[in-house]
This record gives structure tokens, C-alpha cells and sequence, in this order.
């Protein structure tokens, strides 16, 4: 199976890739079905059905809201999140939605749109189903799909099958495993950054890489300013006060002999640019999964650093950056996972931390050893990472959560750097680990809220 780098990195709204992004596009794909299918003038009602983590946290994510914008034809890359709050109420209020903005249908979000705590469906535990009625009662169409984290999905065929559609497309060097990635620079005398930059090649040129590339650090970079700028209370009842607004106020209010001691330096700004990204993510801003949105703040916290604190920072720096975290990510995504619906906050928060700090070795003169060392430091010490949202709100832990592996990922790449890139454990070894780890995981520690600090401040 063939991933591309802007597979993994997609811009997208919050504040879960797996709970908005991705059903967001599954809503979509079903209103065009029903448009190839000449059904769409057919239909007068709609139901749909969330199971598994998107019943059980579905509200708090925005699940519903990024359903409903689906249906109309919204998708996660263009639509304009300033508009989605007012849109959802006039649906809300009308009982009426447009799918693809041309079909009027009757939709009662209170019972047509349906969260399902408990149940869930077999093949993952993001499920959703969507049926389309005539006027008649007749069920016209229903489609299955899964959410399967960073903004997939797969849908369910006739049979009860999931399709995989495979991009089957051959690359110059395949590779699965770390091990077989490193045997390939050895080989070729090529740097990871090089490997990967060949294989996306069979999809764009190399100039529509390096735009694209930047393109998402631009987004980055926004949605790092946007941070900073707003201030005010995160929706959805908690009560959490946007911080990165005053914490911007008050470094740049400091001189940087000031900020020697006793404070952290360039750590209070590394913890300035992920507390920005996430109040964003967590507002239903747009963001870049990373590879996810639970964890979209980690890997521009660390570009952030490298642009503003490594002496020798440049554009190709940023450009090695990034293909070497998605060289990391694949190998997360393809031999574990990366929801944590599915394996816990590890296969976020630890898998984001992991391309991060490899990504920061690469920029700052790593070998493919010393990389591969950076990006299991990183995950190692994510291991058996919870997913335990308060209120199944992407709030607490989940902002701070990415501060702290921002700066876990620096420490990681650091701690590389300085070594010769021999290890004990390796990558591969940490990823397959990172994957049973989540499959022993109870079902209430992985994105449900019904363990952990979901369970034990509420009840405080």
C-alpha cells in the first residue's frame, strides 16, 4: 500500500480528525452517492447512526455538526469554520438540511441523528451508518463507513465487507518496516528525507512537493498566529480558558536575558506554539493533521522551534523535516495505528512525538541511524498513553498533552543527536509494541470517556 506525505498531512477543521475530519468526508461521499445513483431527488428523510467512540464522544468532537456539513456537501479542506455554528443551528432549528446544497430533506438532529454510547460496530470503533428514505418509508440507500483515524476512511461494501482501496502505485523504494528503510539509504546513499522525496515523485514533481510542503507549514503557521491571537472560554461547557494569548503577551514583553532564568527559554515558546494550535484545534479552527488532530500541535511546535532557535534554519530544513516525519508516520499508520479510538493517546499524541523528533534530526544534520533513534526515544516513552477526554471534549489532557510531547520530541531528537545512533530497542520493535499495547487496552481508556480522568474528575 502505497501513502503519500499529503496523506498523512492534510488541512482540515477540529477537533478530531477521526470524530470531524473523517466524517465529515464520509457524510459528503454518501450525498454524492445518492447524486450518482440518481436518488438524490428521491429522498425526503435521512437517519444516521454513530457508533463506537463516535457515539460515546461523537457530541463533544463535533461528530454531528461535521456530519450535517458533509451531507451539504462541506468538506474538511474548504469549508469556512466561521460559518459552521450558525449553518448546524439553522439546520437544528428548520429540521432541514440540503444535501450537495440542492436536495431539501427532513432531518431531526435530536432523533435522526442518532449516538450510540455503547454499541459498535465490528471493524472499527469509529463506525457510522447513513440511510436515505423516501417520502414512501422506503429505505433508498445505506452506506457503512469507518473513521480509522488522521482523517481516513473506509467504507463497508454490500456484503458487510470493508473495501481497502489500496493505492497500489509502485514506488522506486519500497519500504514497511525501519529496518528495511535504513538498509535502503545504506544501499543507495541516500538520506531518509531523499527515500521519500523519490517516492512522491510517482505522484507529483518535485517542485509540486516542495509547494506543497510549504503550503502546509504556511497553514502551520497560521493556525499558530490564529492561537496566539484569540482569546476567550473553549466551547463546550468546561469552562477551559484559552492560554497561548497571554502567555504570547507575556514573552514578548521579556527580553531574552529575562527569559535565562528561571525560566525555560526557548521551552516557554515551544509550549506557546502547541497551546496555540490546540485551543485552535479544540475551537474547530483549521488545522493540519499531524498525523492526527488530537496531536496536531506537536509537529509545528517543533518546526517552530527549529525555524526560530536552530542557527542554521532554512527552508530545505523545513522541506527535510517533513518528509522524514511522514517516512515515521507510514510506518505508525501501516504496522499499528494512529487513532486512538483504536490503540489509546499513544498512537496520537506518541506517534506525533515520534515524527517529530525524527523530523528535527533530519533538519538539524541526523543520520538515518540517529533518526530512527529519535523517532523510538519518542514513542518509547509514550507507551500505553491513555485516551481519556474530559466530557469527550478535545481539551483536557489533550492541549497540554501536546505541549508536553513537543517537548519530549526536542529532548528525543537531542538525546539522538548526541549519540552515535546505536540503540537497544528499535523502531520497529516500539511500533509493533505500541500495537499490542493498544489491543490490550480496555475499551474505556481509548477515546470512550468512560475511564480514566473522564470519569475521575467529574466524579471529584
Amino acid at each position: 500500500m502505497a501513502i503519500s506525505l499529503f496523506d498523512l498531512f492534510k488541512v482540515g477543521i477540529g477537533p478530531s480528525s477521526s470524530h470531524t475530519v473523517g466524517p465529515m468526508v464520509a457524510a459528503c461521499q454518501f450525498s454524492e452517492q445518492l447524486e450518482a445513483l440518481n436518488l438524490l431527488s428521491q429522498v425526503s428523510s435521512l437517519k444516521v447512526d454513530l457508533y463506537g467512540s463516535l457515539g460515546a464522544t461523537g457530541k463533544g468532537h463535533g461528530t454531528g455538526k461535521a456530519v450535517l456539513m458533509g451531507l451539504e456537501g462541506a468538506l474538511p479542506d474548504v469549508v469556512d469554520p466561521s460559518i459552521i455554528e450558525g449553518r448546524v443551528s439553522e439546520i437544528e432549528s428548520s429540521s432541514v438540511i440540503k444535501l450537495l446544497t440542492k436536495q431539501a430533506v427532513s432531518i431531526n438532529v435530536q432523533t435522526d441523528l442518532i449516538y450510540h454510547r455503547i454499541d459498535r460496530l465490528d471493524f472499527h470503533a469509529n463506525g457510522m451508518v447513513l440511510e436515505a428514505f423516501a417520502a414512501s418509508g422506503e429505505s433508498l440507500h445505506q452506506s457503512t463507513f469507518y473513521s480509522v483515524g488522521g482523517g481516513f476512511i473506509v467504507e463497508e461494501n454490500a456484503q458487510g465487507e470493508v473495501e481497502l482501496v489500496e493505492d497500489n502505485t509502485v514506488l522506486p523504494f519500497e519500504f514497511h518496516s525501519a529496518e528495511t528503510l535504513i538498509s535502503l539509504c545504506k544501499k543507495h546513499d541516500l538520506s531518509i528525507a531523499q527515500i521519500m522525496l523519490e517516492n512522491e515523485k510517482v505522484w507529483r514533481s518535485e517542485a509540486q512537493i516542495r509547494s506543497g510542503i510549504i503550503g502546509i507549514w504556511n497553514v502551520m503557521e497560521e493556525c499558530v498566529k490564529n492561537g496566539m491571537r484569540n482569546e476567550g472560554i473553549l466551547p463546550g461547557g468546561l469552562k477551559v480558558k484559552r492560554r497561548a494569548a497571554s502567555l504570547y503577551r507575556d514573552l514578548t514583553s521579556k527580553t531574552r536575558m529575562d527569559m535565562i532564568t528561571p525560566s525555560l527559554g526557548a521551552m516557554d515558546w515551544v509550549n506557546l506554539y502547541a497551546l496555540a494550535v490546540n485551543e485552535e484545534n479544540a475551537a474547530g479552527g483549521r488545522v493540519v493533521t499531524a498525523p492526527t488532530n488530537g496531536a496536531a500541535g506537536i509537529i509545528p511546535a517543533v518546526l517552530h522551534y527549529y525555524w526560530e532557535f536552530c542557527p542554521r534554519s532554512s527552508e530545505d530544513g523545513i522541506i527535510e523535516f517533513f518528509l522524514t516525519a511522514a517516512a515515521i508516520g507510514m510506518l505508525f499508520k501501516e504496522n499499528a495505528s494512529i487513532s486512538g479510538a483504536e490503540v489509546g493517546c499513544q498512537g496520537e499524541v506518541g506517534s506525533a512525538c515520534a515524527m517529530a523528533a525524527a523530523g528535527l534530526a533530519a533538519a538539524t544534520g541526523g543520520s538515518p541511524e540517529q533518526i530512527e533513534n529519535a523517532a523510538e526515544i519518542g514513542m518509547e516513552h509514550n507507551l500505553g498513553l491513555t485516551c481519556d477526554p474530559i466530557g469527550g471534549l478535545v481539551q483536557v489532557p489533550c492541549i497540554e498533552r501536546n505541549a508536553m510531547a513537543a517537548m519530549k520530541a526536542i529532548n528525543s531528537a537531542s538525546m539522538a543527536i548526541r549519540g552515535d545512533g546505536s540503540h537497544y530497542v528499535s523502531l520497529d520493535k516500539v511500533i509493533r509494541t505500541m500495537r499490542d499495547t493498544g489491543r490490550d487496552m480496555n475499551d474505556k481508556y481509548k477515546e470512550t470517556s468512560r475511564g480514566g480522568l473522564a470519569v475521575n474528575v467529574i466524579e471529584c
